[in-house]
C-alpha cells in the first residue's frame, strides 16, 4: 500500500484577520493593520505546513476579494487549497484585532453569514481520506449552518478511514445561541476523535453543568477545578484516548487511560497570545505524526505556543521545526 498523500487536514472556519501595526494604541487611533489569515482550524493547517506536513484546508469562502486574499496566502504557505469550497454570494469572515501587551486584544468579528458554515457533506466527501494521514478538527465548526452537519460526517468519514483524529474545543461563545448548546454538541462529538484538546475553560465549558460562567468570559471557579479534572479523566475509555488539558503558564496535562503527565511551559515576554493554542496544537499533532511520545509532544507543542507570543501576529508568526528545536534548545530541551 502507497504512502498518503496528505498529512493533515484541517476543517472549519477561515478569516481574513487585520492585525493593528500600532502596538499598545487603543483601538480608535490605530493607523494601520497588517492582513494575514485566521481561524483556528485555517491556522493549524498553516502552522503544521510550516512545520513540514502536507495540509488540507477544507473550509469555505465566498466568491469575493477577500476569498481571493485567502487562497493566494494559503497557497503561498504551502496549504492545499482543492478543497476550500468557494460559496457564490456569501462573504468571506473578517476579523480586527487591537494590540495591547500584555492581556489585552480586542477583537472585532465580521461573521454574520460566512462562507465557511455553509460546507456541505458533499464538500467532504470531495476530500480523499483514503490518502491522508489525519484530521483536525473545530468545535466552533459544529455550531452554525450546514457545516455543523458536514464537520460530524467528516468524524465519522475520519472513523472510517481509521485516520488519527484530533478535536480542538475551540470554543468561541458568539457563535452559540445557548450557553448549554456548546456542551451537549461537544459531548456528541468526543467518542468519535482520538484527541481532545482545550483549556480548561474550554472543557468547562464543555463538560460542567453551568457553562454560562465561561460563556460570560469568567475563569474557571477555584473550587470546581476537583470536578472539572475528575470530569475530564471519565471522557477516556469513551473512544477518546488522548486529552490535552491546556493550562496556560502552568502548561499541559496530557491525559491519558490510567495516566497524568504535566508537562511545564516555557517562560516568555508576551507580545501577543491570539493564535498561541493554534501554534500548540500544530506543534501537538506534528509531533505525534512524527512518532514522539507524549511528554515530548507536549513539550514542542508548548515551545510551538511559546514563541508564538513574543511575535506580533497569528499566522505570520507560527514558527518553522528549526525554530522550534533551536528555541527548545536554549530552554532546557524536549
Amino acid at each position: 500500500m502507497s504512502e498518503p498523500s496528505y498529512d493533515l487536514v484541517t476543517m472549519g472556519r477561515v478569516n481574513m484577520d487585520l492585525y493593528a501595526q500600532d502596538i499598545g494604541a487603543e483601538f480608535a487611533d490605530i493607523t494601520g493593520f497588517d492582513a494575514m489569515v485566521g481561524g483556528s482550524p485555517s491556522n493549524i493547517a498553516i502552522a503544521t505546513s510550516r512545520l513540514g506536513l502536507q495540509s488540507i484546508a477544507l473550509t469555505g469562502v465566498g466568491d469575493d476579494r477577500v476569498g481571493e486574499f485567502v487562497l493566494r496566502y494559503f497557497r503561498d504557505e504551502g496549504v492545499d487549497t482543492d478543497y476550500v469550497a468557494i460559496k457564490p454570494g456569501k462573504l468571506t469572515s473578517l476579523a480586527l484585532l487591537g494590540v495591547q501587551p500584555p492581556s489585552q486584544f480586542p477583537l472585532s468579528f465580521y461573521r454574520e453569514d460566512p462562507a465557511d458554515i455553509h460546507l456541505t457533506v458533499a464538500d467532504v466527501d470531495a476530500v480523499p481520506f483514503d490518502e491522508v494521514r489525519s484530521i483536525q478538527l473545530s468545535g466552533n465548526a459544529f455550531s452554525r449552518g450546514t457545516c455543523a452537519d458536514a464537520a460530524r460526517h467528516a468524524a465519522r468519514r475520519a472513523r472510517e478511514f481509521d485516520m488519527l483524529s484530533f478535536l480542538d474545543l475551540d470554543l468561541r461563545p458568539t457563535d452559540w445561541d445557548h450557553a448549554r448548546e456548546f456542551g451537549i454538541t461537544i459531548r456528541s462529538i468526543l467518542p468519535l476523535v482520538d484527541v481532545a484538546i482545550g483549556t480548561e475553560e474550554e472543557f468547562y465549558a464543555a463538560l460542567m453543568s453551568d457553562p454560562e460562567i465561561i460563556m460570560q468570559g469568567e475563569p474557571v471557579p477555584a473550587h470546581r477545578h476537583d470536578e472539572l479534572n475528575e470530569r475530564v479523566e471519565a471522557l477516556l475509555g469513551r473512544g477518546v484516548s488522548a486529552i490535552a488539558l491546556k493550562r496556560g503558564p502552568r502548561g499541559v496535562s496530557i491525559l491519558l487511560d490510567g495516566e497524568r503527565i504535566d508537562v511545564p511551559g516555557f517562560r516568555v515576554d508576551v507580545v501577543n497570545t491570539v493564535g498561541a493554542g493554534d501554534a500548540f496544537a500544530a506543534g501537538l499533532i506534528r509531533s505525534r505524526l512524527a512518532g514522539m511520545e507524549w511528554y515530548k509532544a507536549a513539550r514542542f507543542a508548548n515551545a510551538c505556543g511559546a514563541i508564538e507570543v513574543t511575535r506580533h501576529g497569528c499566522s505570520a508568526a507560527f514558527p518553522t521545526e528549526t525554530e522550534v528545536m533551536a528555541f527548545a534548545d536554549d530552554h532546557g530541551g524536549l
